[in-house]
């Protein structure tokens, strides 16, 4: 159970990781690739990057059990101070599988109608980013549509296409796999082609 490095520069990758995910928020689907480093655990690259750019002391965290073991949690407390929690509906940061039902996805918070940034974000780690069902994006940071195919658990794209939170409630989702990820904020339109 020992300590993993963190990014290779760490001020220089934190501050492009965050630029990267920055776009992948401001132009849903777009797939962007993240600097490569060692995951945590069960955790990948992506994912891990992601956590080590915005996770700090003052985000409380949810992980699915499959990636929660103690090579996770000993990392994310040394290199983010993490607050770790089993209770989904206190959570800033949700890093889930594909095993993520949609019990818990209803549970994050969605933030209110004065303060919609207290919504969940939901990181996903994927089988792939592409060979699911096809998807069609389309509102803020998209021309006019975009198609995307991530192996998404049926829970998560259920949720995107009925959206059960009126706007501007609801979850952001960002998909990794390997370096790279997509993202879907609550400001986009999904639809199964």
């Amino acid at each position: 159970m020992s300590l993993v490095a963190s990014f290779q520069n760490p001020v220089a990758d934190a501050q492009y990781s965050f630029r990267r995910i920055l776009k992948a928020l401001s132009e849903p689907g777009v797939c962007i690739q993240l600097p490569a480093m060692q995951g945590f655990g069960a955790l990948g690259s992506a994912s891990a990057c992601i956590l080590l750019t915005l996770i700090d002391q003052d985000t409380p965290l949810w992980l699915s059990a499959s990636l929660d073991d103690e090579i996770l949690r000993k990392n994310l407390r040394f290199h983010t101070g993490a607050v770790l929690t089993d209770n989904p509906a206190a959570v800033s940061f949700a890093l889930a599988d594909p095993a993520l039902d949609s019990a818990t996805l209803l549970a994050f918070p969605c933030g209110d109608e004065m303060s919609p940034e207290l919504a969940t974000s939901v990181i996903v780690q994927l089988a792939g980013l592409t060979g699911g069902t096809s998807l069609r994006l389309s509102g803020p940071g998209i021309e006019s549509s975009r198609t995307i195919s991530p192996q998404l658990p049926d829970a998560v794209r259920d949720y995107l296409t009925r959206r059960p939170h009126r706007f501007p409630l609801g979850l952001d989702f960002m998909f990794t796999c390997g370096e790279e990820m997509i993202a879907i904020p609550r400001t986009t339109r999904v639809e199964v082609c």
